[in-house]
């Protein structure tokens, strides 16, 4: 008998860890390869991770909701053969979950006191990542017992050693340390006390989704991180709206299967990217890593109001009909909530369309580690002068907005207007017979 490690697979350049939603495997079944064993999400997708080979699940290392890192081993399968048995990888040591200069001046403290290890006693059940938080807070084994869990069957679950944590450092008993330690603590520790948020009786109080949380913390850090600047320009998407008035029935019948705006949006961006290779662009620190593959970004909503970005490899090597395919399929199956991992990573640009939802205009922040995101506007039939050989005139057309945000650690205004201003020259000289 050998044992398998079956860890957590990498999941795009962007995405280092996943939550265990649900174990779809028992301790002692027995699984095939490619079988699926349990089910996790990211901010961006929900995905099944199947084993790679034959045998029984022998040990589970996570538990349902626990936070994993990638590359940590998941669960043990025992397998048939005599192949040796792979070395038992101990589970990355998450972040400290407080800042780290209070894990700083608090180092004295902890390494004054014993070392304990943790672990689980009786019907109290830790998980690794539980067990990783309390070595790193210093927490002991009793002080641990004594946290009231919330998880299934009251285990602890992150949050509850996260809180406890929060109110521990609070508490007299650091106001026993050293006059040195105790003045760092309340410097660091001094920060804006968030508003209290009232309830009244007939208030409805609704718990954020797993993904909702998870997107929120992602645009709070992606906004901490960028210099977010905005450009806007007006296109004038007559020739557009009419070719496509005009084809579009054709289209349908040809190729089964509706012919939108967007493919046509997203074929002027990789064209506009050809033309500016630093909006295509990623920041590492102090280096500037330049694409090599144009992979476009396209936001999709979904039922539960939340967004996600498939990604559309090697854009710019796409004629319109494989764009619209491939626009096609991956909202499609964005709203089945049947994406691939490989389907929403590696992107190098984003467009998103608000006006899908009858904005004329956004501003959108930028998915890291890109420097740039388009919103397109709801296009409008408005009246504006037309310049002729004969003179000038008012007439009806149809326009929209385009909403440019990048980030200006890197991308200047000239740069990030001649970007946007590029696409919309793509777009108004689009040609009327065009043949598809």
């Amino acid at each position: 008998m050998a044992k398998f490690e079956l860890k957590l697979p990498k999941m795009g350049e962007s995405v280092a860890e996943a939550t265990l939603t649900n174990w779809l495997k028992e301790i002692g079944d027995t699984i095939e390869a490619d079988e699926a064993v349990l089910e996790i999400a990211t901010d961006k997708v929900d995905s099944e991770v199947p084993s790679e080979v034959d045998g029984v699940l022998v040990e589970r290392l996570f538990e349902i909701d626990d936070v994993i890192q990638v590359g940590q081993t998941i669960a043990i399968i025992e397998t048939e053969g005599g192949a040796p048995e792979a070395p038992k990888v101990e589970a990355v040591k998450t972040a400290t979950p407080t800042k780290d200069a209070i894990a700083a001046v608090e180092a004295p403290i902890v390494a004054a006191s014993e070392t304990t290890t943790i672990e689980s006693s009786g019907d109290r059940f830790y998980s690794p990542l539980v067990k990783n938080i309390a070595a790193a807070e210093g927490i002991s084994q009793s002080e641990l017992d004594s946290i009231s869990g919330t998880g299934k069957d009251g285990r602890v679950t992150k949050n509850d050693i996260l809180n406890y944590v929060e109110n521990r450092s609070a508490q007299p008993a650091i106001a026993a340390a050293p006059a040195k330690v105790e003045t760092a603590l309340a410097a660091v520790k001094t920060e804006k006390t968030k508003a209290p948020v009232s309830v009244n009786g007939g208030d409805e109080i609704i718990e954020m989704t797993r993904m909702g949380k998870l997107i929120a913390h992602h645009m709070v850090e992606s906004v901490q991180t960028s210099a977010h600047v905005q450009s806007f320009i007006e296109a004038d998407v007559t020739k557009i709206w009419n070719w496509r008035k005009k084809v579009k029935d054709a289209f349908a019948k040809r190729e089964g299967e509706n012919l939108t705006f967007t493919p046509i949006f997203m074929e002027a961006v990789a064209k506009a990217l050809k033309d500016f290779p630093m909006m295509n662009i990623a920041l590492d620190g102090d280096r500037i890593i330049k694409r090599k593959n144009i992979n476009l970004g396209m936001a999709a909503a979904l039922g539960d109001g939340n967004l996600i970005v498939p990604v559309i490899k090697n854009a710019d090597q796409l004629n319109l009909v494989g764009m619209s395919k491939a626009v096609n399929d991956l909202a499609g199956r964005a709203r089945e909530n049947k994406l691939k991992p490989d389907e929403i990573q590696g992107g190098t640009y984003t467009v998103t369309n608000v006006g899908t939802f009858g904005s004329i205009m956004g501003t959108p922040i930028i998915n890291q580690p890109q420097v740039g995101i388009l919103a397109l506007g709801a296009i409008r039939k408005v009246p504006a002068v037309i310049e002729t050989p004969e003179g000038d005139f008012i007439g009806i057309r149809y326009k929209m907005f385009l909403s440019h945000s990048y980030d200006h650690r890197v991308v200047n205004g000239a740069l990030g207007g001649q970007f946007v201003k590029q696409v919309a020259d793509y777009l108004e000289a689009w040609d009327s017979n065009r043949e598809i």
